[in-house]
């Protein structure tokens, strides 16, 4: 029997992991479209659930899992007038809550996977989808912004400039034990997300008329008041603007968009990616559904319900996101309430569980 034949346009990690989930599928011919004279690295770093690592390990044959740095507590704190209030704690002694990784060093691995596999991969750059015939299904991963979306979304997007940038960068430091972070600080949320045991990443988030000068320098500096320490070294700083986008259209005909395209999210949560994820392990369950029953995708509601299953949760994620966010921005009226509702939630334990299960399984179950 003839393969059907799919092509995932673009090689991020949402496209690089989606070829690869696809191509485990019995009855389909893969192909992966990346960029022509792509020259830049992704020095961030990545969280991911256990659940969502549990689906990266089923989807790459031999995942190497050393790059991929566990985390078995989280801690959260809030900047109350006097001190950083530690308001929630995470902790598991058996299993791990989460895994951080280097973007750049887990693309190069899903790369050579992708090579060993021989999955076709075609060096080109896309203009139009005019240049993407002969494919009985089109994925696009294109990142949160591509011009080519424009010929599928159909209907209002859910938009919301945050008038933000986010800082990120690595830290070099010679601390003991330190663990996963959040810190909901008055300039904004600044997260600490150990990949090695001397290494972590940082991102801050903070209003875009922030003082630029010498930032470098204000970074170092908060970072080490908050850490109660003096010798760091930071490396690989950049930024980039802060923007709520949920899409509502998802598809038109064969051609699906997947990725930042589809939910761009405040980074406050570390859900974004978590989120291409889920999509990405819930559109291989019902391609496999219909490839099983021999079912042509042009004509069966791959698309369709693929749609039906994630958007309801993409879209209230993305919104409970934007709610938290807006709770913890610096308010003179609202500032000595937060203090005593978010001392009553580190002694919730029913709310701590139900946090703990959303963050791992997200919405669905």
């Amino acid at each position: 029997m003839k393969k059907q034949r799919i092509c995932i346009v673009g090689d991020g990690l949402s496209g690089l992991i989606t070829t690869l989930a696809l191509n485990k599928l019995d009855g389909l011919e893969v192909h992966l479209i990346s960029k022509k004279n792509k020259l830049l690295k992704d020095k961030r770093t990545t969280a991911i659930s256990a659940s969502n690592f549990d689906f990266l390990n089923s989807v790459v044959d031999k995942l190497d899992k050393k790059l991929f740095w566990p985390s078995n507590k989280i801690n959260l704190f809030y900047e109350a007038k006097d001190q950083n209030m530690n308001f929630l704690n995470f902790n598991e002694d058996k299993k791990n809550l989460m895994y951080i990784f280097e973007n750049d060093k887990v693309k190069e691995n899903l790369l050579k996977k992708i090579k060993k596999k021989k999955i076709k991969t075609l060096q080109k750059n896309i203009n139009n989808l005019k240049d993407l015939k002969g494919y009985d299904m089109i994925i696009l991963c294109l990142g949160r912004s591509s011009k080519i979306y424009q010929n599928i979304i159909d209907k209002r997007s859910l938009d919301k400039d945050y008038k933000e940038v986010a800082i990120t960068g690595y830290i070099k430091h010679n601390l003991k034990n330190l663990n996963t972070a959040q810190y909901f600080l008055k300039d904004g949320p600044l997260a600490i997300l150990p990949f090695s045991k001397n290494s972590f990443s940082y991102v801050w988030s903070l209003n875009k008329d922030f003082p630029k000068k010498n930032i470098n320098a204000v970074v170092k500096s908060k970072i080490c008041e908050l850490l109660k320490t003096k010798n760091i070294k930071i490396s690989n700083q950049q930024s980039y603007p802060l923007m709520l986008n949920l899409k509502r259209t998802y598809y038109k005909k064969d051609i699906l968009i997947l990725g930042e395209g589809l939910h761009t999210v405040h980074p406050v949560a570390g859900q974004g990616f978590n989120l291409v994820l889920r999509d990405i392990n819930k559109l291989q369950e019902i391609l496999k559904y219909y490839t099983g029953l021999g079912m042509s995708l042009k004509s069966c509601p791959a698309l369709e319900d693929f749609t039906n299953n994630r958007k309801a949760e993409n879209i209230i994620t993305g919104l409970g996101i934007d709610l938290t966010h807006h709770f913890f921005k610096q308010n003179k009226l609202l500032d000595p309430f937060k203090e005593s509702i978010l001392k009553n939630v580190s002694k919730n334990n029913t709310l701590k569980k139900i946090s703990k299960f959303i963050s791992n399984q997200g919405l669905s179950i």
